[in-house]
């Protein structure tokens, strides 16, 4: 069995990057579990408050997924040309402490939607110097950047196309297969 943690870098209720990660999920092939982890209650990183309080435990909880986790995908929006804030926060957050370590050697994968016609391009760019910091081990041989997606998906931000949908399958599968069922 693997187990990937699949992370939603926005918080919009009907977000088409959350809806493309519940779309990994329900793509995923037989053997392979997406675990959505929750990031809405992951405070902004603020020295002081880890200082007097230590890792919140919205952190907690998703710095275990990881570490129980074969994987990550990270599935991240675009914000004027650039990884999303609150994504990042999150990152940061699990880096803190123990957490370097839960990232060392994990291979990770990163797929966006965006109304643009670039996908997210330039945000999957960006995340790469952050995952190399963290020693995480990107998959390189697939890339998944949904263009235009406001077409795509729904007003609930549910995935409705089905040619995008077998791409997702595609992609999943292969990122899985590159990781195998063992730990990293």
């Amino acid at each position: 069995m693997t187990t990937i943690l699949g992370l939603s870098g926005s918080l919009r209720r009907a977000s088409l990057n959350s809806g493309l990660l519940r779309a990994a999920a329900d793509a995923a092939p037989e053997g392979v579990t997406i675990t959505i982890g929750d990031i809405a209650q992951v405070p902004l990183y603020d020295g002081d408050l880890e200082a007097a309080s230590g890792i919140p435990p919205a952190v907690t909880t998703l710095t275990d997924q990881l570490a129980a986790a074969n994987g990550l995908l990270l599935v991240s929006p675009e914000y004027n040309n650039g990884v999303p804030g609150v994504l990042k926060n999150v990152i940061d957050w699990m880096s803190r402490g123990q957490g370097m370590a839960v990232f060392k050697g994990k291979p990770v994968a990163v797929i966006g939607a965006s109304p643009g016609n670039f996908g997210t391009a330039h945000a999957q760019s960006h995340w790469l110097p952050v995952l190399r910091m963290l020693a995480t081990r990107p998959w390189w041989e697939g890339r998944l950047m949904v263009s235009r997606a406001g077409d795509l998906f729904d007003d609930q931000g549910n995935l409705t196309d089905d040619k995008t949908r077998e791409r997702l399958a595609e992609f999943v599968a292969g990122f899985a297969g590159s990781i195998g069922g063992g730990r990293s």
